[in-house]
């Protein structure tokens, strides 16, 4: 990895390898999301306790503050929406001018490996790679699966994460598995989790997150399961101690729980 792509990724990790992203890309495809209505105001409180934000660039316009910290991960593909007969129909959908104009540490961009559109989206990502490699860009690849959430098991992540990284990705975003150390070890650049849909209590957030850690992931890639929770600073703030500070699932749901309560500040 050269300088200038190196120099970029230590933006979006830590010095201890790991990394929170924080995802608020949805709304390119399910269009208005709950909790998601108002982007700016929903980040600001998030901020202290995450890496980078994964978001669009008209979000990234709109709703960010071009002063914040946090580095910015760009969602560079899209094209197909929630009501549309196929989501797995995506195209790049900004440019390398663009992404340099708005300072992105980093860019992501989805491939749906089985689906009608695979050639399509493969050589979205191969094209993205050859657009951003003469800058030092970093390419996350998300494996997606549409609306065909029985895909996420470790045979079909593994390949999917694999064939992603041997096109030349820098890292890729995948979904937890039972056996996720299958999709890991087979993967040779860094897996984040993504998060899927919201779980429906925090403490199975941190066990997935927690486990996929142990099994060979540098960190994560979600959102729903942090905004949409009833006491979003305590989720992030529970996250942030699981990933970069070794706590566990229970130690984890315990600061949540003190966090929650306002017994002391975030």
């Amino acid at each position: 990895m050269d300088w200038g792509k190196q120099n970029r990724w230590s933006q979006i990790t830590k010095p201890d390898g790991r990394c929170f992203f924080l995802a608020m890309d949805h709304g390119y495809f399910l269009g208005p999301t709950r909790c998601l209505e108002k982007p700016g105001e929903m980040v600001t409180p998030l901020l202290p306790y995450v890496d980078a934000l994964f978001v669009t660039r008209g979000v990234l316009r709109a709703s960010i503050d071009p002063n914040i910290k946090v580095p910015i991960i760009l969602r560079v593909s899209g094209g197909s929406s929630i009501i549309g007969a196929d989501l797995s129909n995506e195209s790049v959908t900004t440019s390398i001018d663009e992404v340099i104009r708005l300072n992105a540490a980093a860019v992501g961009l989805s491939v749906f490996v089985g689906s009608d559109f695979e050639h399509q989206t493969l050589n979205n990502l191969a094209n993205l790679i050859n657009s951003c490699e003469p800058y030092g860009i970093p390419v996350m690849a998300v494996t997606a699966v549409g609306k065909e959430l029985e895909k996420r098991d470790a045979r079909f992540l593994a390949l999917s994460c694999r064939i992603a990284a041997e096109l030349g990705a820098t890292a890729v975003k995948t979904y937890w598995c039972e056996d996720f150390h299958k999709v890991a070890e087979n993967c040779p650049v860094p897996v984040v989790i993504a998060g899927g849909p919201k779980c429906d209590t925090i403490i199975e957030v941190y066990e997935f997150v927690h486990d996929g850690i142990q099994r060979g992931a540098i960190g994560v890639n979600l959102g729903r399961n942090v905004w949409q929770d009833a006491h979003p600073v305590a989720a992030a703030r529970g996250l942030q101690a699981l990933i970069h500070e070794g706590l566990n699932p229970a130690q984890a749901n315990d600061l949540y729980q003190t966090i929650k309560n306002d017994a002391v500040p975030a």
